[in-house]
C-alpha cells in the first residue's frame, strides 16, 4: 500500500508541474529556470556524530511550481552509555535518491513533497536482526514547507518536513527534518 501511495504522489507532482505551465510564458526548456542547492549537515558530540550531504537540482516551471531531483549521503554514529564503563555504539550509512515538488502559494513560501529511497547499511539500533546489522532499501516521504529568502544570485532556503511513512530504519525516524540551505540559479 505504501508503494502505491508513493508512486501516486510522484504522478500527482509531475502532472501538477506540467499542467501548471502558463501558456503566455516562453515555450520549451529555459536554462535560466534551473536552480541548484542542497544541504550540508555536520554534528559532533561525545554521544553522536552526524554527517549529511544532499545536493539537488531543480527547475521552475512557472512562478508557482518547481520540481527536481537529488542524491544524498548520510552517516550517523550513536554511543549509548549505560553507566560505569559500559557503552554501546551503533553506526549507519545511507545513500539515496530523491525527487521533490514545490508549490509556492506566496512568492517566498513553499509547500514541498519529497519522496526518497535510501539504501541503509551498518549496525542500527532499530534493526530487527540479532546482530543489529542492516543492509536494505528504505522508503521515506517527506512532507512540509518552508521559505526561500532572496539573497544574492539565489535564495536562502529554510524548511521543516516530516517523514510520514516512519519506517524504523529511515534516517528521519521519530524526528522532524529541519533544513537550512542555499539555492542558486544558473
Amino acid at each position: 500500500m505504501k508503494k502505491f501511495f508513493l508512486i501516486g504522489v510522484l504522478f500527482v507532482l509531475a502532472g501538477s508541474a506540467v499542467h501548471a505551465q502558463d501558456v503566455s510564458e516562453k515555450k520549451g526548456f529555459d536554462k535560466s529556470r534551473l536552480f541548484y542547492g542542497g544541504n550540508l549537515g555536520l554534528s559532533f558530540s561525545s554521544y553522536s556524530t552526524a554527517i549529511n550531504i544532499t545536493p539537488q537540482v531543480g527547475y521552475f516551471f512557472n512562478q508557482y511550481f518547481a520540481a527536481g531531483v537529488g542524491v544524498s549521503y548520510a552517516y550517523y554514529k550513536y554511543t549509548y552509555y549505560y553507566g560505569g564503563n559500559y557503552s554501546q555504539q551503533f553506526s549507519s550509512s545511507y545513500a539515496g535518491l530523491n525527487v521533490f515538488g514545490r508549490f509556492y502559494p506566496i512568492r517566498q513560501v513553499f509547500i514541498q513533497a519529497q519522496p526518497e529511497l535510501n539504501y541503509v547499511w551498518g549496525n542500527n539500533y532499530y534493526s530487527t536482526s540479532l546482530n543489529g546489522k542492516v543492509s536494505q532499501f528504505v522508503p521515506s516521504l517527506l512532507l512540509g514547507g518552508g521559505a526561500a529568502i532572496p539573497a544574492g544570485r539565489g535564495s536562502i532556503v529554510i524548511s521543516l518536513m516530516y517523514d510520514v511513512l516512519q519506517n524504523n530504519l529511515s534516517p528521519y525516524y521519530h524526528q522532524a527534518v529541519y533544513a537550512f540551505g542555499y539555492n542558486m540559479g544558473f
